[in-house]
């Protein structure tokens, strides 16, 4: 008999879930509570449901813009304690925010006290302020007891709260938002309500409009602290079409004139994001530089800089008050200094100019957080209008049918009033009585009995008629509203347009942000233009010596070190640093130390790549033409211009496949003719230089020799006339050189992409090297 397995062997639940899938769906809804809980705005309110739910919280405990205000504490209580069950600080910022003028563009929430400041100070705790709603906040939530919006049962469902505020203006772009979700964000800027409701006029107007005629009439953002946007329209019509992108913006500032012909440059307002606390900051760090973390010494930028900064900034104060908001004071070094060129040193090197994102993510009426053009959020906010206005106005006329028909069995009362009396004397029930006697509804007979004597006297019978004839004219104008889609278009616009004219007076909310495209500030160092000589050692070592003609003997390096190269070229010039995975990296030969000493590694002036091993270098101007190739046999033209890059990053300039490396590039002079190239098998070929590709912008170029396999191309040079200069080890271990010009070229010229000819002279280690014009 066979012995059966006795284990235990426990079944698995139906619902069982392994841990990957566990922690996803934990992970997923997580996510979904942040993003649609906490981080997004809803395309219909603008609001966070932090901020909704305050708003709600303060319209419930009457705190209008008419009433006394209340301690935030209380406040925040009350939105703790029935609808926010969440951190007490988090929802007091929220309300701090609220009020915040330089914050918010058209603040919801009036506060008493302290409440923080643009440089960053924070508000004073919240049982020292005091708070109440704003006029502007009834265009939230005046019409949320008209049944406009959907209520939905609190965290303990004690109580309801609304799932959206009925705004009467999309609120999403006039105050903006910001906020990080989990796997998105959002940086919604603010706008000028005046231009906002024009816009939303002109696209209920005509659906089919285009972007260009919305931006004619709301240009671009309207920032809380003014400043200019310089960017051009083209490039806010980009961002706005897609919902994405970043503006350049400025400070703003006037220059007031002093005794003696001095004067000051005085900034009144900044761009958004930057305070003249970070300004002062700025300032500090370049005038008074601390070594970074990892070096020895200021590094030549950080002294540059300095110097650059200390050249035409005397002094800087801040005389920001009560009278003026913003004021940062900058005296020049001498009133001799150009002004425009001081404001542009202090934009090219603080946040006084500076970017400003802009990413368009809300959640839409279908739910959906999602990245949004401009044309697409008017055009939901205006859907969501359109059927926040029908449900209030069958909320109405649900008001008027039960007002006219309480009315009218009062009528009939009144009408029949001693028959009304001796049935509710004479009758033990009186309700369906007068229900049978009558004709009339339980609401009616209800109503009846209720009634007072005094408003059965004779003059209440005539009120009782022109309250009739007053709600059957408006029953019918409701009727009318909601059958006909034009009239609802022009009720909506009528009210969008008075809501501005009342809260956005143009004597009273003028635009304040300048839109006006500049260029951007460069920091442009000046530099004398006089000869120098870089010199490269081979462990990557760079210093310069002043002036040319240099014994190259005589230059000293570390032990173990020896030199790569000199290059004999002008201050203005740039050095270019090759990497081993085809980028290009640019240091200004200015800015390279000097001296005797050792100079710097290569390594600290540029960022390399993880991996990346410097190649190669070349100094000289930008109209240099080079010759650049690769080790498989691939090269092109270009200029030194071509490569340079202000990112330390550098630049992706060549394309090398697996096991590919960029040869050293050849100086291209006037004179030349051909390319010259060298491979490891002592193959010459000369090709004509109109044959090789010019690429301005890099690449792979084109196939310059045609190579056996294992075998690679060791050497380019660009040659004329003079020919070129053959050199290697020997017979006997000893160097050797040949010169190869005129006719003792020729056998090695061919087109491009050919395996060329074998050198005659028979040398070890060749190389080649273009002999110059005497």
């Amino acid at each position: 008999m066979d012995q059966q397995d006795t284990t235990f062997q426990p079944e698995e639940p139906a619902d069982a879930l392994t841990l990957a899938h566990y922690a996803e769906r934990a992970y997923l809804d997580y996510a979904i509570s942040v993003v649609k809980g906490r981080a997004l705005p809803e395309v219909a309110d603008g609001q966070k449901p932090v901020q909704r739910r305050i708003l709600f919280a303060m319209h419930e405990m009457g705190l209008r813009a008419d009433a006394k205000p209340v301690k935030s504490a209380r406040v925040v209580g009350d939105v703790l304690g029935k609808f926010h069950p969440h951190g007490d600080q988090s929802a007091y910022d929220a309300l701090v925010r609220l009020a915040q003028d330089f914050s918010l563009r058209y603040p919801l929430i009036d506060g008493q006290g302290n409440f923080g400041s643009r440089d960053g100070d924070g508000a004073a705790a919240m049982r020292y302020t005091e708070a109440r709603l704003t006029p502007i906040a009834r265009l939230l939530l005046d019409e949320i007891d008209q049944g406009t919006v959907d209520f939905a049962p609190n965290y303990d469902g004690s109580m309801e709260e609304p799932k959206l505020l009925p705004a009467r203006l999309p609120f999403v772009l006039l105050n903006g938002a910001s906020g990080i979700a989990v796997g998105m964000a959002t940086e919604v800027p603010p706008h000028n309500l005046r231009e906002v409701a024009a816009a939303t006029v002109a696209v209920i107007r005509n659906p089919n409009i285009t972007l260009d005629e919305v931006l004619a009439l709301m240009p671009g953002p309207d920032y809380p602290g003014g400043g200019q946007i310089i960017s051009s329209p083209a490039d806010i019509a980009q961002i706005y079409e897609s919902g994405r992108g970043s503006l350049k913006v400025r400070a703003r500032w006037t220059i007031e004139e002093m005794a003696r012909g001095q004067w000051q440059l005085v900034v009144t307002e900044l761009p958004p994001g930057t305070s003249a606390q970070k300004v002062l900051e700025e300032i500090e760090e370049i005038t008074n530089p601390k070594v970074r973390a990892g070096k020895k010494s200021l590094t030549p930028e950080q002294l540059q800089l300095k110097q650059t900064m200390l050249g035409v900034l005397d002094a800087v104060r801040d005389e920001s008050g009560k009278d003026a908001p913003v004021r940062l004071v900058f005296e020049p070094k001498s009133k001799n200094i150009a002004q425009q060129e001081f404001a542009q040193t202090l934009l090219a090197h603080t946040s006084l100019e500076s970017g400003a994102p802009i990413n368009l993510v809300m959640i839409g009426m279908d739910g959906r957080p999602r990245q949004k053009g401009m044309l697409e959020i008017l055009r939901e906010w205006i859907a969501f209008r359109f059927e926040t206005v029908t449900r209030r106005t069958r909320h109405r006329l649900g008001k008027v049918e039960d007002r006219i028909h309480i009315l009218e069995g009062r009528m009939l009362v009144l009408l029949n009033i001693d028959e009304v009396i001796r049935i509710i004397r004479e009758s033990d029930e009186p309700k369906p009585a007068l229900m049978q006697a009558f004709g009339l509804s339980e609401r009616q007979a209800e109503d009846i009995l209720e009634i007072r004597l005094r408003q059965l006297a004779r003059l209440e019978a005539i009120r009782i008629e022109q309250e009739l004839k007053d709600l059957r004219e408006e029953q019918a104008d409701l009727d009318v509203l909601l059958k006909s889609e034009t009239m609802m278009r022009r009720r909506i616009i009528k009210e969008i347009e008075a809501d501005a004219r009342q809260y956005s007076p143009i004597d009273k909310d003028p635009r304040r942000t300048l839109i006006q495209e500049e260029r951007r500030a460069a920091a442009e160092v000046r530099v004398v233009d006089e000869p120098i000589t870089v010199v490269v050692s081979q462990k990557g070592w760079v210093r310069t010596r002043q002036g040319h003609g240099h014994d190259s003997q005589q230059f000293a390096f570390k032990a173990g070190d020896a030199l790569y190269r000199t290059f004999e070229c002008r201050t203005v010039d740039v050095l270019l640093i090759f990497g081993s995975n085809g980028r290009v990296y640019t240091v200004p030969v200015a800015g390279l130390p000097g001296g005797r000493g050792d100079g710097v590694p290569l390594t600290t002036l540029v960022e390399l790549q993880s991996g990346t091993q410097i190649a190669h270098t070349f100094a000289g101007p930008a109209e240099q033409r080079l010759l650049i190739a690769t080790r498989n046999g691939n090269g092109f033209q270009s200029k030194v211009g071509d490569m340079v890059s202000r990112q330390k990053g550098g630049k992706s300039f060549l394309t090398l496949d697996e096991g590919d490396a960029p040869l050293a590039p050849a100086p291209i002079a006037d004179d030349a003719t051909h390319g010259a190239c060298l491979s490891g098998n002592g193959r010459l070929l000369l090709v004509a230089l109109d044959e090789i590709k010019v690429l301005a912008g890099g690449g792979r170029g084109v196939i310059l020799m045609e190579l056996e396999p294992k075998e690679s191309l060791t050497h380019v040079v660009a040659v004329g006339a003079p020919g070129l200069e053959l050199s290697g080890i020997g017979r006997g271990g000893k160097p050797s050189t040949q010169k190869l010009a005129g006719t003792n070229l020729l056998p090695y010229v061919g087109k491009r992409a050919r395996k060329g000819k074998a050198v005659e002279a028979r040398l070890k280690e060749m190389a080649i090297a273009p002999v110059r014009q005497a």
